[in-house]
């Protein structure tokens, strides 16, 4: 018995760490990835100059 709690301590901490490092590295993968993707694209397609004058025909500045 002597011993014990430490070394239930250390296995769970090597474990817990394990999963955090797997899942953050899944979560990066998975979501962040694609999200940098999705924000490429748009930005490529994007026209500002267009979406300017589509707001501005919709009446939305007071100013222009």
């Amino acid at each position: 018995m002597r011993g014990l709690l430490n070394s239930a301590i250390k296995r769970n901490l090597i474990l817990s760490l394990s999963f955090a490092a797997v899942c953050g590295f899944a979560f990066k993968q998975l979501v962040g990835n694609e999200r940098k993707r999705k924000y490429a694209e748009f930005y490529r397609t994007y026209d500002a100059e267009k979406e300017f004058e589509e707001m501005r025909a919709k009446g939305l500045f007071q100013s222009c």
